[in-house]
């Protein structure tokens, strides 16, 4: 015969485990899912920005010079997110922070849209703007390297975030976060007189990551790994 002081407890156990897993965030009890295509992906955005970093500095003036370049700065931290991401990509361990990503992506569509407003200002009044190499007449390879890490390293961390990143993951305080070091970056370029399109680089900056944020939050899924038997959360059966 059974013992109702056993059922009990045992249901309220097991109560209490349910309630204990509704806490318990996903990522701590989820196996790990590993994803070679991203992480691929992100290895050769890597590698294409080192190469055009690499393919640049040769025409920098010095070394000081180039880091100071708002647009090498840029892609360095392209390169260096990238290489951290695709590690953990193929090792299934959990995504890179959605506000260090965010603000990867913030900042070298912000460097695309400079090297735009660089290309209509006037000779010499391209601040930090222009890569080294801009203004030298560079032919062969270094004729790839600017509208490599203008245009395609752009595009490219564009589309990952698109493709490749599940949405929902950008705060509302990064809106004032991720403009905060390039319009710091604006004020000490344009120290000693702004030019007419300083303004309008602020204004960008500031936009920029308001309209980020508004995409993310209502953007499709990219069709990301999904649990078959609990798609939106943890289950005490699993």
């Amino acid at each position: 015969m059974s013992d109702p002081t056993r059922t009990s407890q045992s249901t309220r156990h097991a109560t209490g485990a349910a309630r204990a897993a509704d806490r318990t965030p996903a990522t701590a009890v989820a196996p790990a899912v590993r994803r070679p295509l991203a992480a691929a992906v992100r290895a050769l955005i890597a590698a294409a920005a080192l190469t055009g970093l690499a393919t640049e500095a040769d025409l920098a003036p010095d070394l000081p010079h180039f880091l100071g370049n708002f647009a090498v700065q840029a892609n360095i931290a392209v390169a260096l997110v990238f290489l951290w991401s695709s590690h953990r990509s193929w090792t299934g361990r959990r995504p890179v922070s959605p506000r260090l990503t965010g603000a990867t992506l913030f900042f070298i569509t912000l460097a695309g849209l400079f090297a735009l407003f660089a290309q209509a200002a006037p000779s010499g009044d391209t601040g930090g703007f222009a890569l080294p190499g801009a203004t030298a007449g560079p032919t062969g390879a270094h004729a790839i390297a600017g509208p490599l890490l203008h245009t395609v390293i752009p595009l490219a961390v564009l589309a990952d975030w698109l493709l490749l990143t599940a949405p929902g993951g950008f705060r509302r305080s990064d809106a004032w976060q991720w403009p905060a070091y390039p319009l710091l970056y604006l004020a000490f370029t344009f120290l000693p007189g702004p030019p007419p399109h300083a303004l309008a680089i602020a204004v960008t900056a500031c936009l920029l990551p308001l309209i980020t944020i508004a995409i993310d939050q209502v953007r499709p899924s990219p069709g990301l790994h999904r649990n078959r038997i609990s798609p939106t959360g943890i289950s005490p059966l699993k």
